[in-house]
């Protein structure tokens, strides 16, 4: 199976501003009217959210459901139901930590193992994007105190790779992901609001929906600090590349 996956930085999907992305989640899944699965746990299952999703990706030709896990509970048989019927699992925004911890609970992380196994297409913004990273630098803590720091997030390890969404609309995150890096191994893949990473197999490309949305590649080496823009092409590169540090003389 070809494992598919398209992490968002951000974006507000009211007023269209990641269309040109979710109309390749749309296009990936090789169906004509593919099964749309929404989890909007971070966002502790919002209607508002739920319901502009619905209309968002039912617009894109999209058969919607939503898998809510906080407001109604499901038994585990209804929840592997739903990830093995669906086409695209689509994750919304919201507090990264708390829909972990909720998914670990309940075994939804290793049902979304298997749909990455069976080359559904996973994606989602923000902290829907985070979680198909080993891990993430999330403002899960800020929902209670704004005044708290940043924090690392484990994520399902799909991706093997510390993310950061938001890059320019948050701009604290720049300097916090720095700081986090410094106990990372890896590199980090920062993604602007409006660009997204799309992995198929083991090969990726940038995406963006709008002309000046970036993407970076973020480590420290031998105590220097590396930050390189991810050159956009509509040519897929192979994605070993991407997730190691480069060679320095």
């Amino acid at each position: 199976m070809i494992q598919k996956i398209i992490a968002i930085g951000g974006g507000d999907i009211r007023k269209n501003e990641t269309l040109l992305i979710d109309q390749e989640i749309v296009l990936i899944s090789g169906k004509k009217n593919p099964k749309l699965l929404f989890i909007p746990t971070a966002s502790l299952d919002d209607a508002g959210y739920i319901q502009i999703i619905h209309d968002h990706f039912t617009k894109l030709g999209c058969t919607v459901e939503t898998l809510c896990l906080v407001t109604q509970k499901p038994d585990l048989e209804e929840i592997k139901t739903k990830i093995v019927n669906a086409d695209i699992i689509y994750v919304g925004g919201g507090n990264t930590l708390r829909m972990m911890n909720l998914w670990r609970k309940l075994g939804v992380d290793k049902l979304l193992q298997y749909a990455y196994t069976q080359g559904k297409v996973l994606c989602g913004v923000s902290a829907g994007s985070i979680c198909w990273f080993n891990a993430g630098n999330s403002d899960s803590r800020k929902f209670k105190n704004p005044q708290a720091d940043y924090i690392k997030v484990t994520g399902l390890g799909f991706i093997e790779a510390l993310h950061c969404p938001h890059f320019d609309s948050e701009s604290a995150r720049q300097q916090s992901l720095k700081k986090m890096l410094k106990n990372y191994a890896g590199v980090a893949i920062a993604l602007e609001d409006c660009a997204a990473l799309q992995i198929v197999d083991d090969t990726y490309r940038i995406l963006t929906s709008k002309p000046a949305a970036k993407a970076y590649k973020i480590y420290w080496q031998f105590g220097v600090f590396y930050e390189q823009i991810i050159p956009l092409t509509n040519n897929f590169q192979g994605v070993d590349n991407l997730l190691k540090k480069d060679k320095q003389l």
